[in-house]
């Protein structure tokens, strides 16, 4: 599903980039553009990023 249209980002790049190592939107932004054109993304990339930081979070704390 494409998070930011201006750009052509999917929901997919963006969990890739979290699971790369990007940790904030702004990172994110910097990586793929996310919200620099009109902006209407910006929350659901927010949340797609913490929602994602959040299952990486307790993948890690199953595995260990």
């Amino acid at each position: 599903m494409y998070i930011c249209i201006c750009h052509a980002v999917t929901d997919t790049q963006i969990k890739a980039s979290v699971e790369s190592g990007c940790c904030s939107y702004r990172e994110i932004r910097d990586c793929h553009k996310v919200g620099t054109t009109c902006g209407r993304c910006v929350p659901e990339a927010r949340e797609l990023i913490n929602n994602t930081l959040a299952s990486l979070a307790v993948d890690v704390s199953c595995a260990a």
